[in-house]
């Protein structure tokens, strides 16, 4: 949305001051630094005083565009005069002039984000020169503008000796800055030379640490692989003959034999269990440890656990309790690390309850995540010691406690594990009340470190596919439009930052970029405005996608289409086809149970550049119909479940479908009955034996089209015939 601030007429000379003095008064008011508030008057003093003496007067406009920080300033210069004749020859800094012509609007270009010249020979110029306010300003809309008028109004017109002292103490400010900025760059280069002789005295010890890092990193992978079998086995050994001992294989001990035993024994078990956590928090550590994601229920991950964790209650005051997690969806992640977690807060729970329960649940915590908690009535932990729980080695002083050793190792594990698996741990409890332990996971467990592509050089394109640059910060956002463009036709060149897009620009020329407007770490406004100031960029179509509506400000600095997220897979391809100015690529979807057969007609229509989209029963062919509105059906008749005269009826049935186009490929024998019904809904009916001889693009183009009556070919004549409708 637009905001007028003023407009400036030029009649008189002095009229060309007066436009660079509220320009630089506009620039103040709307938080502009010195410096740019030169760049800005600077900049309408050349091109006003251009119209004034080229055109005999003209018009300075101001406005402030958006909704969102930054916004624009916009001024546009305009006039009635002769236009430009050498305008190209201008702007690329080819002209010569014995009266300077083209030297201001060379000069005004440089001082502003972005600059348009339009000029019709005999019909005028109008020049809209454009500028970023400051990103940390207030967004001005409505009554703000009012105030700015307001404070407008009350600043005087300053005479034109005034203006040119003001413009020579500017100038005198400039020459300033630049001799200290000389000076600055006169020292760094000194300290560069210092510093050049240091880095390379400094690389040479960095290679040679390296060195012993890479050596250290490989002992102490070896140590880890080798220790896990050297102190388990012989740890396994112990706990073994002691077993035997206190059977009693070779002979009854007597009562002091068995204790002694006994005490081996549990000394045994403690040392396994503290090796055990040591070489597992190690391997974290040292980035050996590898998530291996499955697909699993949390109902029988809690009946596992039930089973393995029941025998450890020896406390007949203490229940253990799993509660239903039936409604819980399948989860995709390590579900041997997650069971792990669980198990280390049971056995805690366990030991330092002395009567009441403990409690296993799982339930939803968002959309996609869930969240498993296990609740005791123990001792509970002061709200002092609720980090300290998590650090290696720290425990909590209490009887309990001294009762019942433990490593101190298992929840820091179950941390960093959580954290492993992209899940976090918290803890409440209350002492003398109790503790609830739990663990937070995605639903999903997707690998967030996704490196943007290295691209090689000569790097080119898939055969047949058009990259796309797509600056986006948010892993899940990329996932998602890499998925979407997944076989439409283009090819997603990622980057997560405006230097990774500058990066790839260097290199690749894009058919068109996808652009969010605000990363992490920095907002894109400044760079669309670059993109469409360069005349190498300038002409890359640009589709901003955005939280929120500032469609405006976006038009202005070039972008060629906005789009609000979230994104639908449909409008995303269909912009990306509009924008690359490729033709639609058609869409087709097989809805057939063999495999087979889905792979000849796959192989069959390969010459139509058409994306195929597959589905293996009639029940997914609907799902995918409605989500995907693929642009034509192929549909096999003879399906386990629902068949295929179901899909045809519920697809014409239901009015996000009815319009798709439907071709019947099948091998079943038609009556003239089923003939006929079928081909009232469908555009073309073919024999599977006959598909090597069928015209596919001609019966796609009809379907696509619609301007045919529906068509059938027989084994026994593999002609196209066509149907009454």
């Amino acid at each position: 949305m637009s905001w007028s601030i003023l407009t400036v007429s030029i009649r008189y000379e002095r009229d060309t001051v007066a436009a660079r003095q509220r320009a630089r008064q506009i620039a103040r008011l709307l938080g502009f630094n010195q410096l740019d508030q030169t760049r800005v008057s600077t900049a309408v003093s050349e091109i006003a005083r251009n119209a004034f003496n080229y055109a005999g007067g003209g018009r300075v406009e101001y406005f402030l565009e958006g909704r969102t920080a930054p916004q624009l300033l916009i001024i546009k210069v305009s006039d009635s005069g002769p236009g430009i004749a050498a305008l190209d020859q201008i702007l690329d800094g080819q002209y010569q002039s014995e009266t300077g012509m083209g030297l201001g609007i060379v000069g005004s270009r440089r001082l502003m984000d972005q600059f348009q010249v339009e000029s019709i020979p005999g019909r005028g110029t109008t020049i809209v020169m454009k500028i970023l306010l400051p990103a940390r300003g207030p967004v001005l809309v409505g009554e703000d503008i009012s105030r700015l008028s307001t404070a407008l109004a009350s600043e005087r017109y300053e005479d034109p000796m005034q203006e040119l002292r003001h413009q020579n103490q500017e100038l005198l400010t400039a020459l300033e800055d630049i001799r200290i900025r000389q000076r600055e760059l006169t020292r760094l280069n000194r300290e560069l030379e210092d510093t050049n002789r240091g880095v390379v005295a400094l690389y040479a010890e960095l290679d040679e640490q390296a060195d012993h890092l890479r050596r250290a990193d490989e002992l102490k992978s070896k140590f880890l692989s080798n220790m896990s079998h050297e102190f388990r086995s012989p740890l396994n050994s112990i706990l073994a003959l002691s077993g035997l001992l206190l059977a009693g294989a070779d002979g009854p001990l007597n009562g002091e034999q068995n204790q002694q035993v006994g005490y081996v024994r549990r000394a045994a078990q403690d040392l396994l269990e503290l090796v055990n956590d040591l070489l597992d928090l190690a391997k974290v550590e040292a980035g050996k440890v590898d998530v291996k994601p499955v697909e699993f229920q949390a109902v029988k991950l809690l009946g596992a656990l039930r089973g393995m964790l029941r025998p450890l209650l020896l406390n007949q005051s203490v229940d253990l309790i799993f509660e239903d997690a039936s409604q819980i969806p399948e989860i995709y992640s390590d579900e041997g690390k997650v069971s792990q977690i669980l198990r280390n807060f049971i056995s805690n729970a366990l030991k330092f309850t002395e009567k009441g329960e403990v409690r296993v649940s799982a339930a939803m915590a968002s959309e996609d995540e869930v969240l498993f908690s296990v609740t005791d009535t123990g001792i509970g932990i002061a709200p002092e010691n609720r980090e300290l729980i998590f650090q290696d080695f720290s425990q909590v002083d209490h009887p309990i406690q001294r009762r019942v050793k433990g490593t101190g190792l298992g929840l820091p594990l179950s941390k960093k594990l959580a954290s492993l698996l992209n899940g976090k741990v918290g803890v409440e409890s209350e002492p003398g009340v109790g503790s609830t332990f739990t663990l937070c996971l995605p639903l999903r467990y997707r690998d967030l470190v996704e490196p943007t592509i290295a691209l090689k050089p000569g790097w080119l394109p898939e055969p047949g596919s058009l990259p796309v640059l797509v600056v986006e910060d948010s892993p899940e956002i990329m996932m998602a439009y890499k998925s979407y463009l997944r076989g439409s036709g283009f090819e997603v060149l990622p980057a997560t930052t405006v230097r990774e897009a500058e990066e790839i620009l260097d290199r690749i020329r894009p058919r068109v970029i996808l652009l969010d407007v605000v990363l992490r770490s920095e907002s894109t406004w400044a760079f669309l405005a670059k993109l469409k100031a360069d005349p190498g960029t300038k002409d890359i179509p640009v589709l901003l996608a955005s939280v929120t509506e500032d469609q405006g400000k976006a038009y202005h600095l070039g972008a060629d289409e906005y789009i609000l997220k979230p994104v639908e897979r449909a409008e995303l391809i269909n912009r990306l086809v509009s924008l690359s100015g490729q033709p639609a690529i058609l869409r087709i979807l097989l809805i057939d149970d063999n495999e087979r057969d889905r792979y000849v007609l796959k192989h069959r229509l390969k010459a139509t550049s058409a994306v195929i989209l597959e589905a293996s029963s009639g029940v997914e062919g609907l799902r995918r119909a409605c989500i995907e509105k693929p642009d034509v059906v192929f549909l096999d008749l003879t399906m386990p479940g629902v068949s295929g005269f179901e899909v045809l009826n519920q697809l014409k049935s239901d009015p996000a479908t009815q319009s798709i186009p439907v071709v019947i490929s099948t091998s079943f024998v038609l009556s003239d009955r089923e003939r006929q019904m079928l081909g009232e809904q469908a555009v073309a009916i073919l024999s599977k034996g006959d598909l090597d001889v069928a015209d596919l693009g001609q019966i796609i183009r009809l379907a696509v089209n619609r301007t045919a009556p529906a068509a059938t070919t027989r084994r026994e004549d593999t002609r196209v015939h066509a149907l009454n409708s």
